[in-house]
């Protein structure tokens, strides 16, 4: 037998969720929140879920522009289904303008709890994505660990990052935070933790952010930010990194290619003429070709716009604003198996004589395929040519920026918080071993979901296994700013002496500059982020 339960908050969207009875008990929690109360569920294992909250109001009034928080309601607004995301051009549904929404997991309500806060910003670029997979639920990670979790969306692609600031004139201050509008979104968001989380038995003064692939990168970039200062205490990016952000060239460019998809100019009355085309009609503005990078949709990232985002985030240090919070830096083995593998199969069946060829753009580094070859062909003679190809590309477009953020908080003046650095190892079952450590993996490890739709892990007893890991090792991070735990070795804080990394695998070992070979070949030429 089944219920149907009909999202009733304030303007989210969605007819309503069929749920099974036995998951939920007969009880409806319900919170106060600064702007109204909300109603939620509760599972059988007394895990509270809160859907859908509104901390934001509807952005569509305001396309381009800074969010505003939401307008009080009265009576309890139901909180049982997620929100609306961000308009995008991936399969998320449902999506609107109005996406300013967050969930909430806790064991229990009340102030005074004090549970650690775990909020998770979700991957997807700058472009696509939503707190609402089934892969960042918060429920079994609650009870685990006896934390509060947190999921959200915020603005992306040309609604959370169009740079109209140079067309519209200096002097309108509606456009002037324009380029980064989704990052004002997570900031947003972290105020409203930092106001209601007490309420969901969550401590504001203990709050660890945690985001993978594009969430890592949108951490990289709140830490530079002068506006989130104090609103989180540690941070944790698991393969994704922003050394540097969209210089405001580029991003005007950028602007000027996508407006020009539309049919308008790249000029005040272009700035003001976008703020009216209706949505699906922005969209496909989004596939222009970049005129920095030369091909593919237009990028949209965060802008170095001298306001909100005043320095890039890691060039040409670490910030001395976020000095104070421990961190963990980690990527898998295998990033590009799936990032580049996932849609390009023939990359799992190259030759030697191909191999150049495809290698060449592949690692967004400006280095020629020969010499990079032949190197990995010396390190690795057992590696075949797609073995090369993934892990070149690996090293070349995901590992630089991770070492890059590690080198640099490395060398932050003594008193600097530690930061943690990790590499998943541990490889998914799935098609016979295929993906190897790919991007994503780590995701429902964390999150211990191995049995969630859509993991990589798949959820066999090795597969918990490592969720019992890298859980443990997340949760003793937010609860006390070391990821170290009894399922662990010696847990060594990264320094540039012996650039200590912990291999995550069934057997975790702490090793020194793994795989150093492979960086001291790409240091040879110099990172510029992709899109920057």
């Amino acid at each position: 037998m089944e219920r149907r339960l009909v999202l009733g908050m304030m303007g989210a969207v969605g007819a309503g969720l069929l749920l099974p009875r036995a998951a939920f008990a007969a009880s409806r929690p319900v919170a106060a929140t600064a702007h109204g109360k909300v109603r939620g569920l509760t599972d059988t294992n007394g895990i509270h879920h809160f859907k859908g909250i509104r901390y934001g109001a509807d952005t569509a009034p305001r396309r381009f522009m800074p969010p505003l928080p939401p307008q009080p309601w009265k009576g309890i607004a139901e909180a049982v289904t997620y929100g609306a995301a961000s308009p995008q051009s991936s399969r998320e549904t449902p999506v609107s303008e109005d996406c300013l929404f967050l969930n909430v997991w806790t064991p229990g309500l009340g102030a005074g709890a004090k549970r650690p806060v775990m909020v998770y910003i979700h991957g997807g670029a700058y472009a696509n994505g939503s707190g609402s997979s089934p892969l960042y639920d918060g429920a079994r990670l609650a009870r685990r660990g006896e934390v509060v979790v947190v999921t959200l969306n915020h603005r992306l692609n040309l609604w959370g990052y169009l740079y109209l600031a140079r067309l519209g004139g200096l002097e309108d201050e509606r456009f002037a935070d324009s380029g980064n509008a989704g990052q004002h979104d997570l900031i947003l968001a972290l105020r409203w933790v930092r106001d209601n989380i007490a309420a969901f038995g969550g401590d504001p003064g203990n709050v660890m952010l945690f985001g993978q692939s594009g969430g890592g990168a949108k951490i990289a970039t709140l830490m530079a930010m002068p506006e989130a200062r104090g609103l989180f205490h540690k941070a944790a990016t698991m393969s994704g990194q922003q050394v540097t952000a969209s210089g405001p060239r580029n991003a005007t460019a950028r602007t000027a290619a996508f407006l020009a998809t539309l049919g308008l100019m790249a000029d005040k009355a272009g700035a003001e003429a976008v703020r009216a085309v209706p949505v699906e009609r922005l969209l496909t503005g989004l596939k222009a070709v970049d005129p920095v990078i030369g091909s593919g949709g237009v990028y949209m990232g965060p802008v170095l716009d001298g306001r909100g985002l005043p320095r890039h985030p890691f060039y040409p240090d670490a910030p001395d604003l976020s000095r104070g919070i421990p961190m963990i830096i980690g990527n898998t083995h295998d990033e590009t198996r799936n990032l580049i593998g996932g849609g390009d199969p023939s990359t799992f069946a190259l030759d030697w004589e191909s191999l150049p060829a495809k290698l060449f753009p592949a690692m967004r580094v400006d280095i020629a395929p020969e010499p990079v070859i032949a190197e990995y062909r010396r390190l690795y003679p057992h590696y075949s040519p797609s073995d090369v190809f993934f892990a070149a590309t690996t090293a070349g477009r995901s590992w630089r920026g991770a070492v890059l953020e590690l080198e640099a908080r490395a060398r932050q003046p003594a008193g600097a918080a530690p930061t943690w650095a990790y590499q998943l190892d541990w490889a998914s079952p799935l098609e016979g071993g295929k993906w190897g450590a790919p991007h994503t993996l780590d995701i429902p490890l964390v999150f211990d979901n191995v049995a969630a739709p859509g993991a990589l892990s798949g959820d066999g007893p090795a597969a918990q296994a490592m969720a019992d890991i890298m859980s443990e090792s997340f949760i003793a991070f937010a609860r006390t700013g070391n990821p170290n735990n009894p399922r662990l070795p010696a847990w060594e804080p990264y320094d540039l002496a012996r650039r200590q990394t912990l291999l995550m695998d069934l057997k975790p070992v702490l090793a020194d500059d793994p795989r150093g070979a492979e960086r001291r070949l790409f240091d040879a030429v110099p990172f510029i982020q992709q899109g920057t």
